[in-house]
């Protein structure tokens, strides 16, 4: 479309630069909750230089999802960080981080301090936080210094969606006695964290800051002004006479008794003074009735449930209904909760997890007994009607405790509290609409549906899809990485571990079997974490295990970082000798880079990866530990680096002759690629290999079938555009704007890797420019692992104007499906309402993982249409074969079999439905 842009949108993209995020002074800029994270400490050295302090940063901590790109945003910020006196150093664990942090508290304790005090930030997953609780708790009693303070970012997983079991740090940080503040968007991100850092600094503790996916993967436009923050110091705390802040020198028990006597209420009147909990609209006592308690993330479901059930902020007020919003979850401060359940009949706390504010709150209201006021019900994770919590926990759950929750699931507990009050007929007209719609949405997600699945896979070409395999009549144990994955691909590898335990539950196994060994899958970044110790346990053991110990080159499973410290297999080698460990093998795709290099222990053998059944047959007979050291560089670096010229790039294709092809699927079970497709002939199914995707392992050759064929030398043929620039959009009609009167959803559903992540970004950064409120939420879990990945972009007129970062039930205004299994599973269809939602699909189809191990896997996508045209209402979707029309567009140069053979391109009335079948038959 060629609509002229007005003279604002060309000032906008005139002046726009990526990295605004990070230069901009003041004004707004659109960013991550991860960029959020990268730009606070420039912003609180900012504000320090300001206040005549020259102060300096230092930030550690390990990557894990929601948390996975904070190291490589760091990096990739540098310069920056830099110029802010702000140094970066990843930890090799947790811990070790924690322990560095505390470090920098103490640097003005000692003679030759060139600052006057340096902020210490870590980050860390929601396990980094569980094994931190030693380091926590020294640290946050010794205290901070005057003018530094440390921030503990705690990335919490709640639905694993990308760890093995769901995480609420909020209790961790409890038990350490450290408060927690709990963000709901990217601006308080910012917000909270200079909040947390002056709070340290005042009552000389550690402060957590508690971050989710729904803010630390949300993208929004947020303002980055250093002084948006006013700073109150409390007048109402005495302070002693020595301060709170760490001192030398100090006895543990001095440290507690500064600690529960008064840091922790200094860490109250802070929040108090700051309004860190704070009422949302104001309901005069005489009206007040009902009250709604809430925060982080619970705090976004409640505003949009409140929104579904009709309730404005006017109407809110007109039935007395107050909103409290909780920024710091522990402690909780007394005076403004008080004052908020003054008057009310019943509260409503709605938290995810396990009760963190429900308990203070019931706390708070005991001490109310005795006095004359009338004390309000309170009601959370249960409802009222079977006794109390321990009664009946089966029967009556009101918000649980599990997974996590949804903005219908809170409109389901509000409308049925509030349903008990005596409401306007228009009111509770509206209330009881939405409970219905959404009982129907419910029902009809509920019925038994044709589904299909898209699992998340190793990437094609990966080393996984090699080094996971373990001999006949043994058993393989797992751990954190990608190689986890392997747990449901049928190799005989179930158990798995905490990261730094692999292996570690064979000796609480081996004494009482009479199974005699397992295989034990280490990544190397695990190895260089912790896992070292884990094997050092087995060696004291004993046990007669074999660790097969992945050396990829790099971290995949979060983004493809380096392993935080030097490593390589001749050091592994050197380490586990030196460990005792006398059986040592190598493995690797390359055994010629380790013709004549020196570095291996003495009497290491080097093997190709084939013989890598016959090394683990001998490996396994050994009674005691052993360790393979499986080399073979991750597929996706190798294609990232590929792309930069910074790794060899071998001029050799395989291809796959569908004349000579017989379906067998051997391809498929030698290799475990996903890049090995169906290709429907008149023959019946044949196979074709995706060269857009492939990674060039060429394990697929390893079968004996004669249709395979290599090509040496050969080349893709670049794409040939068919139609002139310009003549695509010629004749179209402008497209008319939507209303954006209401917050606007649209949901963006497909593959990781296709370019989902991106549509919402361009979205995002569109609205920013043009002013307006924006939020995109990325869903990515193990997507890049070829799973499923949505976006969810919300418009609206200004950043004021958004209340969740998530389409909501039945809220959806358009739907972008690029993949129709992503685009009909339950997640996408949810969203979807006949007579509101337009969707626009890709109805070509990309196999999914079942088909790697079953040849005769078959898409019920007939189903699965009729699905979605049941959900989105009759004239509500449009399909359109997006693959066809890159075809139409570029020419088939963009598919692998019939340029590599030297095909010509499709013809005019091809029959086959196929999108790579062009061979000169046809």
């Amino acid at each position: 479309m060629n609509a002229p842009l007005t003279s604002a949108q060309r000032a906008a993209l005139a002046s726009v630069q990526l990295d605004d995020k990070y230069t901009l002074e003041t004004g707004r800029a659109w960013m991550s909750g991860i960029h959020a994270l990268v730009r606070l400490p420039m912003m609180q050295r900012v504000r320090d230089q300001r206040a005549g302090l020259n102060t300096a940063g230092f930030i550690s901590g390990y990557r894990g999802s929601p948390l996975g790109g904070v190291d490589t945003n760091m990096w990739k910020a540098a310069k920056y960080l830099k110029a802010h006196h702000i140094e970066f150093q990843p930890g090799i664990n947790e811990d070790l981080a924690a322990t560095a942090v505390w470090g920098s508290q103490q640097v003005n304790l000692f003679p030759g301090a060139r600052y006057d005090g340096v902020f210490g930030m870590w980050y860390g997953k929601g396990p980094g936080v569980d094994r931190c609780g030693d380091v926590f708790k020294h640290a946050n009693a010794a205290g901070t210094s005057p003018h530094g303070g440390v921030l503990v970012v705690a990335g919490d997983d709640h639905p694993a969606k990308s760890s093995t079991l769901p995480h609420q740090s909020d209790h961790i940080l409890k038990a350490c006695m450290i408060p927690a503040l709990f963000p709901s968007s990217v601006q308080e991100v910012l917000d909270y964290g200079l909040h947390g850092w002056a709070m340290s600094r005042y009552a000389g503790v550690w402060v957590g800051m508690k971050c989710i996916t729904d803010i630390v993967e949300v993208s929004a436009s947020v303002d980055v002004d250093p002084n948006r923050v006013s700073i109150i110091l409390p007048d109402d705390f005495q302070m002693p006479p020595d301060g709170l802040n760490i001192r030398l020198p100090d006895t543990p028990l001095a440290q507690e008794a500064r600690l529960l006597d008064y840091k922790l209420y200094a860490a109250l009147a802070y929040a108090r003074a700051n309004k860190l909990n704070r009422e949302l609209w104001h309901v005069p006592q005489s009206q007040a009735r009902f009250g709604i308690m809430t925060s982080g993330k619970a705090y976004l479901d409640t505003r949009q449930a409140l929104a579904d059930l009709g309730l404005t902020e006017d109407i809110c007020r007109r039935i007395g209904l107050r909103l409290f919003k909780v920024g710091m979850v522990w402690p909780l401060e007394a005076t403004g909760v008080q004052q908020f359940a003054e008057g009310l009949d019943e509260i409503l706390v709605v938290e995810e997890k396990r009760q963190v504010l429900e308990y203070q709150l019931k706390e708070e209201l005991f001490s109310w007994i005795g006095t004359g006021k009338k004390i309000p019900r309170v009601v959370g994770k249960f409802d009222d009607k079977d006794g109390g919590e321990w009664s009946v926990p089966q029967g009556n759950w009101l918000l649980p405790a599990h997974y996590e929750f949804s903005p219908a699931m809170v409109a389901k507990a509000v409308g049925a509290r509030l349903l008990r009050f005596a409401l306007p007929d228009d009111v509770r007209a509206g209330i009881e609409a939405r409970l219905a719609f959404i009982a129907e949405r419910e029902q009809a997600l509920a019925r038994p549906r044709v589904t299909a699945e898209r699992k998340p896979w190793f990437c094609s070409g990966c080393p996984h899809n090699t080094s996971t395999r373990v001999p006949e009549g043994s058993r393989g144990m797992a751990g954190i990485g990608c190689h986890y994955m392997v747990t449901w691909m049928g190799r005989n590898t179930q158990a798995y571990t905490q990261m730094g335990g692999e292996g570690v539950p064979w000796l609480g196994q081996a004494p009482f079997t009479d199974e005699k060994h397992v295989f034990a899958n280490l990544g190397d970044g695990t190895y260089y974490h912790s896992g070292l110790l884990a094997i050092r346990a087995a060696v004291a053991a004993k046990a007669p295990i074999t660790y097969k110990i992945l050396f990829n080159d790099a971290v995949a499973m979060t983004g493809g970082q380096p392993v935080d410290g030097p490593i390589d297999v001749p050091m592994i080698t050197r380490q586990m000798a030196a460990e005792g460990i006398e059986k040592i093998v190598v493995v690797t795709d390359e055994p010629q880079k380790y013709r004549g290099a020196t570095g291996l222990a003495p009497g290491v053998p080097v093997h190709h990866r084939d013989e890598l059944d016959a090394v683990m047959r001998e490996l396994r007979e050994y009674p005691g530990v052993s360790i393979l050291v499986y080399d073979q560089t991750c597929a996706t670096e190798k294609r990232r680096r590929r792309k930069r010229n910074a790794y060899p790039d071998p001029a050799r294709r395989v291809v796959i002759n569908e004349r000579v092809c017989e379906g067998c699927g051997d391809c498929s079970e030698q290799s475990h690629c996903l890049s090995v497709e169906p290709l429907e002939t008149e023959f019946g199914r044949k196979r074709t290999i995706n060269q857009s995707s492939c990674n060039k392992d060429y394990s697929c050759l390893k079968g004996f079938c004669p249709s395979l064929v290599t090509v040496e030398g050969g080349r893709l043929r670049k794409p040939q555009p068919l139609a002139q620039e310009g003549a695509i959009d010629a004749g179209l009609p402008e497209p008319a704007p939507a209303s954006l009167a209401q917050p606007y959803g649209v949901f963006v559903a497909g593959v990781g890797g296709t370019g989902v992540v991106t549509i919402g970004q361009l979205l995002g950064m569109a609205a920013h420019l043009e002013g307006k409120g924006c939020s995109a939420l990325d869903m990515a879990g193990l997507a890049q692992k070829g799973g499923a990945v949505f976006s969810h972009v919300v418009l609206a007129p200004t950043p004021d104007g958004l209340l969740n970062t998530r389409v909501a039930m039945g809220e959806a205004d358009l739907v972008l499906a690029g993949d129709l299994v992503v685009a009909a599973s339950q997640e996408s269809v949810a969203r979807m309402r006949a007579g509101r939602t337009r969707l626009l699909l890709n109805s070509d189809v990309a196999p999914t993982a079942a088909f790697v191990h079953d040849p005769d896997w078959r898409l019920p996508g007939a189903d699965l249409q009729a699905d979605l045209r049941a959900a989105c209402g009759e004239g509500g979707v449009d399909m359109v074969d997006a693959a066809g029309l890159a075809v139409g567009l570029l020419g088939d140069a963009i598919y692998a079999n019939p340029l590599m053979m030297g095909y010509p391109t499709r013809k005019a009335g091809c029959r086959w439905a196929s999108r790579r079948c062009c061979a000169p038959s046809n």
